[in-house]
C-alpha cells in the first residue's frame, strides 16, 4: 500500500480522501505515539498529569468537522484539547512549545484549493515529525485501544487568545521599527488573514491588506504567494515600498518589489543572508537550501563569503540538516524560510517581518537589496508517463554528465523522480533561457526513450 503520510502530513480531498473517520483514527494514534496516551488510565495515571495537545486549522469549510474529529480523537484518548482556533502553521508549532503541550496539530493544505485538506502533526517542541514517527502513527492505526473513562478522559477547552501570545513572540525577534513602510500584505484569505496585519501595524507599518477576506471556500483564490498577479497590481497603483504574500497556511513568503517585479524564496534568503552574516548573527556562515534553489543564489553566497549547504526537496530535510549541524537559516525556493533562533518552521509572517526590517534598518529598497543575486533561467521539463526507478540508467548518466561539461560552472543540471507520479523531471539552469530550454529538451528527449 502506498505511504499514507506525504511530505508534509495527511492530504487528500476533504469527505472522501480525508475523512472524518481517517482524522479519529489519525488522532487516536497520534495520541498513544506523541502524547503517551496509553499511561493514563482510568485505574490510574503512571504520569502526573495528562497528555495536553493544541490544535489549529486554516479558514477551509472542512476543517470545521475535520477539527472535530481530531479533538474527539485526542480527547476520547485521555488527552487535554487546546482549541486554537484558525492560526498559521507555524502559530500552531510555536505554541505547541510555548504552552508545553506533548503534541500539535495542524489541519491544513497549504497553498492546495478549498477543497483539500490536511492534518499535520507536531512533536514536543513544535517541530515537524520524522518518517520514523509518520510510519508508527501509520503503522498503529487501527489498533484495539483500551479508552480511559470518567475523570480520565481528555478534557477540551478553546484558547483563541493564544493567538497573542504568537504575535508578541514575532515582535519580539525584530531589532528594528517598520515606521515609514507602505507595504500591502496578501493573506490568500489563509489563515494569517487576522494575525499578519496585526503583527505588521504593531511592527510600526502602514499596512493595506488584501484576500484577508476568508469564507471557507475562498482560500488560495486568486490570491496568496502562488497567485501574485493582485499584489503586483495592488503594490504598484498604491505606491507602496513592497507587497508580501503568504500561503494558506502562512507557512511561506514570497514578495513584490516596488516596480511588482517578484521576489521568491531564494532571493529573500539571500537578502536574509547576506543581512545576518553583516552583522555576525550568520551561524558558521552557511545557510542550508534544497538542490531546487537557483544557482544564481549559491554563486551570490559564494561572491559573500557564505557557504551554502543542500539538502533534498522539502522543508523538514532542510530543518533535519539545519539542527544536525547547527546552522540558524534555511529555506526553499517557494518561500518556505527556516530562521531556528526564533521558530521551529517554515514561518511566512517571521520572515515577512525580518525581510522588511532589513529594507528599514537599511533604507534600501527591496528591489536594490535583491539584486545581491542574478537568478540564473531555470527550465523545468515534467517528463510524464515513464518508469521513474530508472532515472539513474546509463544512457541518462552520460547525457548529463555531458550536458554538465557543456554547461560548465555557469550551469547546472538536475534529474529528479517524482515522488508521486511516474514522472521525472529534468531541471536546467544556464546563462541564458535559450541555451537552458535547449539542453532541457534534450535531456526530456533521453528521458523518454531510455526511461521506459
Amino acid at each position: 500500500m502506498a505511504r499514507l503520510f506525504g511530505t508534509d502530513g495527511v492530504r487528500g480531498v476533504a469527505g472522501r480522501d480525508l475523512t472524518a473517520e481517517l482524522a479519529m483514527d489519525l488522532s487516536v494514534a497520534a495520541a498513544h505515539v506523541l502524547g503517551d496516551a496509553g499511561a493514563f488510565t482510568a485505574t490510574g495515571p503512571s504520569r502526573k498529569s495528562r497528555p495536553v495537545a493544541v490544535v489549529g486549522r486554516d479558514p477551509r469549510a472542512s476543517g470545521e468537522f475535520l477539527e472535530a474529529a481530531v479533538v474527539a480523537g485526542l480527547a476520547a484518548s485521555g488527552v487535554d484539547v487546546l482549541r486554537l482556533g484558525v492560526l498559521p502553521t507555524p502559530a500552531v508549532a510555536h505554541l505547541t512549545a510555548a504552552l508545553g503541550a506533548d503534541l500539535g496539530v495542524m489541519l491544513s493544505a497549504s497553498h492546495n484549493p478549498a477543497p483539500d485538506n490536511g492534518i499535520k502533526f507536531l512533536a514536543r517542541g513544535g517541530f515537524k515529525l520524522s518518517d520514523a514517527v509518520e510510519d508508527e502513527i501509520e503503522r498503529r492505526l487501527g489498533e484495539e485501544w483500551s479508552f480511559p473513562v470518567g475523570s480520565a478522559v481528555g478534557r477540551v477547552r478553546d484558547a483563541y487568545g493564544e493567538a497573542d501570545r504568537y504575535i508578541s513572540h514575532v515582535l519580539t525577534t525584530m531589532s528594528a521599527s517598520l515606521d515609514g513602510l507602505n507595504i500591502v500584505v496578501d493573506c490568500a484569505h489563509g489563515a494569517a488573514h487576522m494575525v499578519a496585519p496585526e503583527a505588521l501595524v504593531r511592527a510600526g507599518a502602514r499596512v493595506e491588506a488584501i484576500g484577508s477576506r476568508p469564507d471557507g471556500l475562498n482560500i488560495n483564490a486568486g490570491h496568496g504567494s502562488t497567485h501574485l498577479d493582485k499584489l503586483q497590481q495592488v503594490v504598484v497603483s498604491r505606491g507602496a515600498h513592497l507587497g508580501v504574500a503568504y500561503d494558506g497556511d502562512a507557512d511561506r513568503c514570497l514578495a513584490v518589489d516596488h516596480t511588482g517585479a517578484i521576489i521568491d524564496g531564494d532571493r529573500i534568503m539571500a537578502v536574509l543572508a547576506a543581512a545576518m552574516h553583516g552583522e555576525g548573527l550568520l551561524a558558521k556562515d552557511t545557510v542550508v537550501a534544497t538542490v531546487m534553489s537557483n544557482l544564481g543564489f549559491k554563486l551570490a553566497m559564494r561572491d559573500a563569503g557564505i557557504t551554502v549547504v543542500e539538502t533534498a526537496v522539502g522543508d523538514r530535510y532542510v530543518l533535519e540538516r539545519m539542527k544536525h549541524n547547527g546552522y540558524n537559516l534555511g529555506g526553499e525556493q517557494s518561500g518556505h524560510v527556516i530562521m531556528l533562533d526564533h521558530a521551529t518552521t517554515g514561518d511566512g509572517l517571521l520572515t515577512s517581518l525580518h525581510l522588511l526590517g532589513v529594507v528599514a534598518k537599511t533604507g534600501v529598497p527591496l528591489k536594490e537589496l535583491a539584486s545581491v543575486m542574478t537568478p540564473l533561467p531555470q527550465i523545468l521539463i515534467n517528463v510524464k508517463d515513464v518508469d521513474k526507478g530508472k532515472a539513474s540508467v546509463p544512457e541518462l548518466v552520460a547525457a548529463v554528465r555531458q550536458a554538465e561539461a557543456e554547461l560548465g560552472e555557469t550551469g547546472r543540471v538536475l534529474i529528479r523522480p517524482s515522488g508521486t507520479e511516474p514522472m521525472i523531471r529534468v531541471m536546467v539552469e544556464a546563462a541564458s533561457e535559450e541555451h537552458a530550454t535547449l539542453v532541457a529538451g534534450r535531456l526530456a528527449d533521453v528521458v523518454r526513450t531510455s526511461c521506459v
